[in-house]
């Protein structure tokens, strides 16, 4: 017997399907609370409709209303008022769960990331790190991590991300930071251990499987575009650089991200890297990059930096200003500016009060930023329609 109700969210329309006695989605009950009487299925609104209604939703906002929404921000807490006073004050579009943010339990951590939804109709960006193994937040993830995942065949790293997604998305977080489309087969790379792959061609097998296996839990996520592999050293300690020639990129390092962006990953993270027979700036900050995702590899979803500390962390005197680094990100080409080393409760305010004065002076054309935080705005109705604002259980069952 089923019961259908529509309903409207922020302008759009989706189906909540009653199911009487059966479970259904990723966040359904192995066993449903006695006062249950079944499980929600949300059916999302068309993608049309979201891009209308999010293009309306950025119309009605002011400049600096435009500017916060494209910033994701962080304070390292687990208490849901302190979280819900900052998102309140600097009505930033998105927040990165660290390690600082995640309790003991699951239960406690959808306490926290009840607390950042201010609007179910229009929930922030809410992402975590959880890649498994060496970079894990969740430490009741259990599932295989690219440590092994990169020597079995791809169907493997489908399930382990099914799973993971699973677990993130139940804990109210929307999208997975998680699914490393870097390669290489060198041991010493810093990367080596996150890479699913040791050669392009694995490493594309393995990311479109993830991307797989994470839909319908969390968004996923690909980084670090254009690829650490071919870029020796680490980019949380400096900008690792190649001289690469972009036909050897798009013969190798590309593959991965050509073949998760195929698969629909809704993200893409810019790393702080520099391929610099393409573009002597990093990634993160190279329009050219941005325009070779979007013009030749078709990726058309939101772009999203690495953590901009990570520039400051380079000793480098052009890095050394975190709000000019997130105007020169936001102008290159990025639709949300993340932020997480070297930050402090008052640092997404200047971020934004930065935006707005780059906009102001020209620096950022006013539709540079308008189609950043529609492209985010489209994303946060998605996760509104896909039942993200709300709490998907309240004592889920672990995963297996």
């Amino acid at each position: 017997m089923r019961a259908a109700q529509r309903t409207a969210v922020a302008g759009i329309a989706f189906v909540a399907v009653l199911s009487l006695g059966g479970t259904s989605g990723a966040w359904a009950d192995a066993a449903a609370p006695p006062s249950s009487t079944g499980s929600v299925t949300v059916e999302p609104a068309a993608e049309g409709d979201l891009a209308a209604a999010a293009e309306r939703r950025v119309e009605a906002m002011s400049t600096r209303e435009q500017a916060a929404s494209v910033v994701m921000g962080h304070i390292p807490t687990t208490d849901p008022a302190a979280l819900r006073t900052y998102m309140e004050s600097t009505g930033i579009g998105g927040f990165i769960l660290m390690g600082a943010n995640v309790p003991g339990d699951e239960a406690a951590l959808r306490d926290v990331t009840a607390a950042l939804s201010i609007d179910p109709a229009f929930p922030p960006v809410v992402s975590i790190d959880q890649e498994g193994g060496d970079v894990s937040r969740l430490p009741w993830d259990g599932f295989r991590s690219s440590v092994d995942l990169k020597s079995d065949e791809p169907a493997a790293a489908e399930r382990a991300f099914a799973g993971r997604g699973a677990l993130v998305g139940r804990a109210g977080i929307g999208v997975n930071f998680g699914i490393v489309a870097d390669e290489t087969d060198d041991p010493s790379s810093f990367i080596f251990r996150r890479a699913l792959g040791t050669t392009p061609a694995a490493s594309a097998e393995r990311v479109a499987a993830a991307v797989t296996g994470e839909r319908g839990g969390a968004l996923s996520t690909l980084k670090h575009f254009p690829g650490h592999g071919a870029a020796p050293g680490d980019s949380h300690s400096g900008i690792p650089s190649t001289g690469m020639s972009k036909e050897e990129w798009l013969g190798g390092p590309a593959l991965p991200f050509q073949t998760g962006i195929d698969a629909g990953a809704p993200l893409l993270m810019f790393g702080h890297l520099a391929y610099t027979a393409v573009d002597q700036r990093p990634a993160s900050l190279s329009a050219e990059w941005h325009r070779i995702a979007r013009e030749e590899l078709g990726f058309d979803g939101v772009s999203v930096t690495d953590d901009l500390g990570m520039l400051e962390a380079s000793g480098i005197d052009s890095y050394a200003d975190p709000v000019a680094n997130a105007v020169a990100a936001l102008a290159a080409g990025n639709d949300l500016v993340l932020a997480v080393m070297f930050t402090t409760p008052d640092s997404a305010a200047r971020i934004v009060d930065g935006v707005v004065a780059a906009v102001e002076a020209g620096t950022i054309p006013p539709e540079r930023l308008r189609d950043a935080a529609t492209r985010v705005a489209q994303l946060r109705l998605g996760l509104a329609a896909d039942g993200r604002g709300l709490m998907p259980c309240g004592d889920c069952a672990p995963a297996g």
